[in-house]
């Protein structure tokens, strides 16, 4: 982890512009393409759950916008941030379960599927104490078009969320809404179509299955 030379940093009258607006986060939501993605998945007999936070967190890890955080009145840059993800319990209720980003896919696979099984046993909606995280949630039931995650807007709160929904079928291709959420003062639009494009790429690609 750094900190960011905030008086060389390019996007330094940006950050001080946004971080003092009451709601400076920006939402995108996109259709993404599972064609080649989904078969793949389910030939390798994993979860596709898994297979998504590893592919958002692959492509979160790999923009460095999306490794910022804010500190008070500092930025500093991770050197690699994870997942946190809700999994649906008993009662229809959800719990936090944090995984660990590795870049090895079996690894990480391995590593979600022990969370899975430890939260089942002990829920928890505690935060994680660092910031190097990524929330994300899954709305499988829904095909949405929008979405916002619930912000404390007394915090300074500059992790991004992820969201995803319910598959569709659009002629021959496999479709998936993708919901991104991230603070103005850390990151553009331009990052976070650099973001959906990473994404693609390793949808349309998953050699590393």
């Amino acid at each position: 982890m750094r900190n960011l030379d905030l008086e060389s940093w390019p996007r330094r009258e940006h950050f001080n512009v946004f971080r003092e607006w009451g709601y400076p986060h920006f939402n995108l939501c996109a259709n993404v393409d599972l064609t080649s993605f989904y078969p793949a998945v389910k030939e390798r007999d994993t979860s596709i759950s898994i297979a998504i936070v590893y592919i958002l967190s692959r492509a979160a890890n790999e923009i460095t916008e999306f490794r910022y955080r804010i500190r008070g009145e500092d930025v500093v840059e991770h050197d690699i941030v994870h997942a946190s993800t809700t999994i649906l319990i008993k009662d229809d209720i959800f719990t936090f379960c944090p995984m660990i980003y590795t870049p090895d896919f079996a690894e990480f696979a391995k590593n979600a599927e022990d969370c899975f099984k430890a939260v089942q046993e002990t829920p928890s909606l505690e935060d994680p104490e660092d910031d190097n995280w990524l929330y994300m949630t899954a709305i499988p039931w829904v095909s949405f078009t929008s979405f916002m995650h619930p912000l404390d807007l007394d915090l300074v709160d500059s992790v991004p969320r992820f969201a995803w929904g319910k598959f569709f079928r659009e002629g021959d291709d496999l479709l998936m809404p993708l919901s991104v959420q991230a603070h103005h003062a850390l990151m553009d639009g331009i990052h976070m179509g650099r973001f959906y494009k990473r994404v693609q790429e390793y949808l349309d690609h998953p050699n590393y299955l």
